[in-house]
């Protein structure tokens, strides 16, 4: 009986172990490793003297231009990830009816997500120019990519349109669980459809909303992409794209200093650790509840 237990344990534990192997690799070690060396004035060349414990850290906080990659990249995922989670709800509410051609709709909503970001930026760049295909269709000449006041909302409206897809995805999934029964108890009462999606719908989805929540904001919080190809890498116009990966990247592979980079990533990943704890305090705990 021993034996066999032994042996099950053993065929777990070799079945999980190439996959923690891999996310040890790629994630705890490099992790762990820029953690070391945001204690250090650390150099392409590696270790340097001087600026070592907490300079780094110092230096990152009180660096007015992370002050502005935190803010903006705190005011994208505000604007994106509501926008996107109610974008993607939508779609999921209009897929998961009895429609005709609904996989083609199912698939042609969703194939934005799986496009290349760069790809699409690109397109982008030509589409919201000042002489471009929106301008044209509003009668404006905004060049909302190099104007500070609208570029971080341009790519709020773009990268809603593309991860919508995703959201929908979440959103169907959790709709095409929900129990018929109650929508039946609903019909027998004559409820509206209005008052059926608040009243019902809406609060059952509670276990999705937390999910893409947490997911989506993760990653607006982490944007590098499409900020660093409107601007060029350079965090323009006035530094209202300058986000704090693109801050890590520039100090890194501009500035050469590694330990200052490796600083603010840690700084990064608290915030993301904060907010996490903040979403599970608020919502995610009364889930488990």
């Amino acid at each position: 009986m021993l034996g066999a237990r032994i042996r099950e344990a053993a065929w777990g534990y070799g079945f999980v172990s190439v996959p923690l192997a891999v996310f040890g690799l790629f994630f705890l070690y490099p992790f762990g490793y820029a953690f070391y060396i945001s204690f250090f004035h650390w150099g392409i060349l590696g270790k340097q003297a001087g600026g070592g414990g907490m300079f780094n850290y110092a230096k990152v906080i009180h660096d007015p231009i992370f002050h502005t990659a935190l803010k903006n990249v705190l005011e994208y995922t505000v604007g994106v990830v509501p926008l996107t989670m109610a974008l993607g709800l939508a779609l999921a509410l209009v897929i998961n009816q009895k429609i005709r051609g609904r996989e083609f709709f199912r698939s042609a909503f969703y194939f934005p997500s799986i496009a290349s970001s760069v790809a699409i930026t690109t397109i982008a760049l030509y589409i919201f120019n000042a002489n471009g295909l929106l301008n044209h269709i509003i009668g404006s000449r905004t060049p909302w990519f190099q104007n500070a006041s609208t570029a971080t909302w341009a790519i709020v409206g773009l990268n809603s349109w593309t991860s919508a897809g995703t959201a929908m995805l979440f959103y169907l999934a959790a709709l095409q669980s929900i129990p018929t029964d109650v929508y039946e108890a609903a019909a027998v009462d004559n409820t509206g459809a209005w008052r059926t999606f608040w009243r019902i719908t809406f609060p059952l989805l509670r276990p999705a909303h937390f999910f893409i929540l947490v997911v989506f904001g993760i990653g607006a919080l982490k944007i590098f992409d499409q900020q660093f190809i409107v601007s060029a890498g350079q965090g323009g116009p006035n530094y209202s794209t300058y986000t704090a990966v693109l801050y890590i990247y520039r100090e890194a592979f501009t500035q050469f200093d590694f330990g200052v980079a490796a600083a603010a990533g840690v700084i990064l990943f608290l915030v993301i650790f904060a907010f996490t704890v903040v979403q599970w305090l608020t919502i995610g705990r009364q889930e488990a509840a």
